[in-house]
């Protein structure tokens, strides 16, 4: 009863964290699907008399004009007067602070005093507007010719474009270098070339102007209606840390570079094929320009040799991510439920068993018909919020599960797991009040849905709490997302992911409700097993945040207390039944364990599987341990690779939190083995210790693209990320030491 008191209030506690780290909605545009900047803001001009000059903008849904940035430049033939703009709605913006914007529709009227026996004006309209999505464009000029009445009766119309209302603005003295100081043209800001350097590469050249400088990670490049060739990763050249306002710390490029891209191929032969880039950019102490787009024709000439067969190394994620755009995509989403299935047996999902077996057993007399329901809604429900946490991660770097590693979080499960042990050993039915008592048994009554409620909200914490363990597919998933800017098919994958994950779940659960006694004694004890297996995932959870000694008490305690339970201490009659005598050999070896635990917990122990290791002396000597210098913020890591590369030394990079499941794997069966070691030699250890998860460190992990720990990057001589090695989770020592050996050549 106290389960379903207190689980529906979890429910507001659950969705007001959610509302709170959510990216806010926007209009329903896309950013690939932004119109040109002439149709976002269409203006027209018209002459009311020999004074006034009205300007008309129709701006299109989801898009929105500064109010600040509307002004007229290089007028001929008159003198303008002041602007008469209306008040726009006030906001404030990422951009220029509190402004007032339009939307719509705009009318603005432009005093004018025409000059002594001038027949026409022209002047230029400049103006600056964004999209609901978060794209601001350049400002916008567009050159007005007007004829000038005779008299206040006539009025003329004047096109709001021309054929070409930009041409005039690309005529020298109109940019950044002209008088009137306005940003340049994308095509001028940002020059982009390919050619084919050989059959297997291309070489890219990105070439900004002065004052400009290009973005590394918002660069995209895609061969366009050519299957069977495929691009590897770009090798960059090594660029400059620079703290962004608007993406954080990004590596940017301010001079011209040289990109070679690897080619894979299945026909050697020579053939055009076309190249597609997008890239984005900044001028600096100035505007950024929206998402760029250019298709080139190239010649890729024949290939020699096996080079038509050469395999592009990439990582596991990149490699997911590719296939999620290839044309295979419900072959790729059966892949992604497989990996599902594979992670379903690691340590991060394992304690989903027991919290699923404890609500059926909780459940009471219950048929396998219920028991498929409750294990069906609690899977779909850790489903659809990891889909969900990773649609999040993919669009706003946002991760909702390092979110809720906090301490105050992880304590809360932690006691509620001890309130529905208790629920579990029936100890609350002495403490509640009988009025409650009869008002939870009438609300059940009358809600026979409720413990599917609370079945549901068992599953979203277990998706944000229990389980935040982040793989290869995972990550793989977020980048396709962050890249593409496509949730719905990322969001399959992830969906496919986590159905694969709650498959053995779905099995399991529906097994337990055929096989579990019904009602009575053996209920009791069922329950009473459930109750000591809901205390230690109580201990679990707190192991992310405080001492392994304490731990090592606490797991000690508790079996010790569950060995008195089973009789350890109790003489066993000479009529007893082969089961006591079982369960009070059970007892005393559990009894046994505890004290061992105990004991090593009061000596400083710090392993639960080896608590006794170094209490007596002797013994084989403590592993040595890798160390690690820790790095804190951007700035740190780019001063430490530089001083590693000018001494002529490679550098790993570990991302790692207390909290961190795959995290203390990697640090106890992985990077304590002697060929680990080994292999390491000559490397520069750096760790970054994300457990805090504040600003610096979510800066950091969005450089790199990471959505949580554990991650392990490697760099090479050049100070460039070796990205087809990064390491995404848990690895075994032997491929771990194999994938260092590859790093060091």
């Amino acid at each position: 009863m106290i389960a379903r008191l207190l689980l529906p209030r979890l429910v507001l506690f659950v969705l007001a964290l959610t509302a709170a780290f959510a990216p806010p909605a926007r209009a329903a545009i896309d950013e690939s699907e932004l119109l040109p900047v002439e149709q976002a803001f269409a203006l027209s001009t018209r002459v009311l008399d020999a004074n006034t000059v009205e300007l008309r903008w129709q701006i299109a849904d989801g898009y929105y004009l500064y109010r600040h940035r509307i002004m007229i430049l290089t007028p001929e033939g008159f003198s303008p007067g002041e602007l008469q703009l209306p008040p726009g709605k006030r906001k404030h913006d990422e951009f220029f602070g509190d402004v007032e914007t339009y939307r719509h529709e705009l009318l603005v009227r432009l005093p004018i005093t025409p000059a002594a026996g001038a027949a026409e004006a022209a002047f230029v309209v400049s103006s600056q507007g964004c999209a609901d999505v978060g794209i601001c464009y350049p400002p916008h000029k567009v050159p007005q010719r007007i004829a000038l009445p005779v008299s206040s009766s006539v009025a003329t119309t004047a096109s709001a474009t021309g054929n070409n209302p930009l041409a005039a603005l690309l005529k020298p003295g109109n940019g950044r270098d002209g008088n009137d100081g306005l940003p340049l043209p994308p095509e001028q800001a940002f020059a982009f070339e390919a050619i084919a350097d050989a059959g297997d590469e291309l070489l890219l050249r990105f070439s900004p102007a002065p004052g400009h400088y290009l973005y590394r990670d918002r660069t995209r490049i895609s061969i366009e209606d050519a299957d069977d060739i495929t691009l590897g990763e770009p090798r960059w050249p090594a660029g400059v840390s620079h703290e962004d306002e608007h993406f954080g710390q990004q590596v940017v490029y301010f001079e011209p570079i040289e990109v070679p891209v690897p080619v894979r191929r299945t026909d050697g032969t020579a053939r055009d094929i076309l190249l597609k880039a997008t890239f984005q950019g900044c001028e600096t102490d100035g505007i950024c320009y929206p998402p760029i787009t250019r298709t080139l024709a190239v010649s890729l000439p024949a290939s020699d040799g096996d080079s038509a067969a050469v395999d592009v190394p990439q990582a596991e994620d990149s490699r997911l991510a590719a296939a999620l755009s290839g044309p295979n995509r419900i072959w790729t989403l059966l892949t992604f439920f497989g990996f599902g299935l594979l992670l379903a047996f690691t340590p991060c999902v394992f304690p989903m068993v027991p919290i699923l077996s404890g609500i059926i057993a909780g459940a009471g007399n219950i048929t396998t018909r219920r028991a498929f329901v409750l294990s069906l809604v609690y899977v779909l429900a850790t489903a659809v919020i990891f889909t969900i946490a990773g649609v999040v991660a993919g669009l706003a770097g946002a991760n909702l599960q390092i979110v809720f590693q906090t301490p105050w979080i992880l304590i809360s499960f932690a006691l509620l797991f001890v309130v529905l042990s208790f629920s579990m050993f029936g100890f609350y039915e002495l403490q509640l009040p009988s009025s409650m008592q009869t008002r939870l048994t009438e609300l059940s009554n009358k809600q026979s849905g409720g413990s599917l409620l609370g079945v549901a909200i068992m599953g979203v914490l277990s998706a944000l709490i229990v389980g935040p363990c982040v793989a290869p597919p995972l990550a793989a998933a977020v980048l396709y997302i962050s890249q593409t800017r496509d949730p719905i098919l990322g969001g399959l994958a992830l969906f496919s992911l986590a159905m694969g994950m709650g498959a053995p779940l779905l099995a399991f659960g529906t097994a337990a409700g055929r096989i579990l006694p019904r009602a009575g004694a053996w209920m009791d004890a069922v329950k009473a097993v459930f109750g000591v297996l809901f205390l230690g995932l109580a201990i679990w959870m707190l192991d992310r945040i405080v001492d392994p000694a304490v731990t090592l008490a606490l797991s000690g305690s508790l079996l010790i207390g569950s060995a008195i339970y089973l009789g350890a201490l109790e003489p066993v009659a000479t009529a007893a039944s082969g089961w006591k005598r079982l369960w009070k050999a059970i007892g005393v070896l559990l009894l046994l364990i505890g004290s061992a635990q105990m004991l090593g917990a009061l000596a400083g122990g710090r392993d639960l599987l080896q608590p006794l290791k170094g209490v007596f002396g002797g013994g084989a000597p403590a592993t040595a341990e890798l160390h690690f210098t820790v790095i804190k913020s951007s700035a740190d890591l780019d001063r430490a690779i530089a001083a590693a590369n000018a001494s002529g030394q490679p550098v790993l990079f570990d991302f790692y939190a207390d909290w961190c499941v795959s995290c203390k794997e990697m640090e106890k069966y992985t990077f304590t083995d002697p060929a680990v070691h080994s292999a390491l030699s000559g490397f520069v250890l750096l760790k970054a210790d994300v457990t805090a998860n504040d600003d610096v460190d979510q800066e950091l992990m969005q450089r790199f693209g990471i959505i949580g720990p554990p991650g392990t990057l490697f760099f090479g001589l050049d100070g460039n990320e070796q990205r087809h090695l990064r390491l995404i989770g848990f690895e075994k020592a032997a491929p771990f030491a194999e994938r260092i050996r590859k790093a060091s050549r």
